[in-house]
Parts: structure tokens; sequence; C-alpha cells
């Protein structure tokens, strides 16, 4: 069994997001299906970007502070966020209109910055523990063993760093 569902968050043995990001996905298509408001015409499309900012986002990104993310994690995000997107637009692929703007119809940010300060965010947070805490403690974790062959994984705290810099 390489993966576990904890907390309803799925853990991966090789500590990768890969299973967080597919089961959180999966989750926000099943909350987007559970609401016929979002794909209502009588609904203004500010309404229906607050509606699902607030519902479908915000079940898509629970617990998503903690993940390592990958660039291939990024783009499912984005690519499963911006189905949605069209749909409550009623706008098709082919139409060919920039994402930008169609988010901007529904006054919503992009899916990976809004990741993004999420992840600050919890940092934030860590920092401010108390030195004793375990929480804190976790950041300076050195598992024991074996270093396997190959480039390593980035860990949380490099993309953290990432982060960062793309911030500033």
């Amino acid at each position: 069994m390489n993966k576990f569902c904890y907390l309803g968050d799925m853990l991966s043995v090789d500590g990768d997001a890969d299973a967080a990001v597919e089961a959180r996905i999966r989750t926000g298509w099943n909350k987007f299906r559970q609401l016929p408001l979002l794909t209502n015409k009588d609904i203004s499309l500010i309404v229906r970007g607050r509606l699902y900012s607030s519902c479908v986002r915000s079940s898509i990104l629970h617990g998503s502070e903690t993940w390592p993310v990958r660039k291939e994690n990024e783009v499912a995000l984005q690519w499963a966020e911006m189905r949605m997107v069209r749909w409550m637009c009623d706008i098709k692929l082919k139409d060919r209109v920039p994402s930008k703007e169609l988010r901007a119809r529904l006054g919503l940010d992009d899916i990976i910055s809004v990741l993004q300060q999420n992840r600050l965010q919890w940092y934030g947070h860590v920092l401010r523990k108390e030195d004793n805490d375990w929480v804190k403690k976790c950041m300076e974790y050195e598992v024991e063993g074996t270093i396997p062959t190959g480039r390593p994984k980035k860990t949380w705290t490099e993309i953290l760093q990432k982060t960062v810099r793309h911030i500033n």
C-alpha cells in the first residue's frame, strides 16, 4: 500500500503530493456537481465566483498548505479549475477566451497564487509557534536512512523558499 487517507488528506509513502492533488480535484468536482447554482444563468457571474471560491475551491485546496507540489500538480489544479470556470461562464475551449479574462469575469484569482498565499500563511503560523512545539520541530526533522540514487524530491521548505523568491 503506497498511499493512505489521514484526516481527509491522501498521504503517499514517497512523500509527494500526487495522490493528495488527485483526491482533492475529485472532491472539488463532486462539490461542483452538488451546486447547480454555479451554472445557473439567472445568477450573476460574480456571485457564482464567490460561491465557487467558498465551496469548491476551498475543498480543492483543503490541506494544500503542506503539499510539496510539483509543476505537474500545479498544471492539474489549473486544468481542473479552468474546466469548472469555463463551465460556469458557458464558454467552450474552442471559443478561445483567455483564462485570465474568464477568472476576471468571476472575480477569481489564479488557483496557484491562492495555493502559494495559503502556504505562506501556514508558514507564518508555524514561525510564530513556541520553539518546543512539535509542529515547529517537524520543520527541522531529518529522516534517517539511506538516500536513494538520483535527484532528491524537493522538500516543502525548498518549495516555500521558491515561493518567497517568486513573490519578491
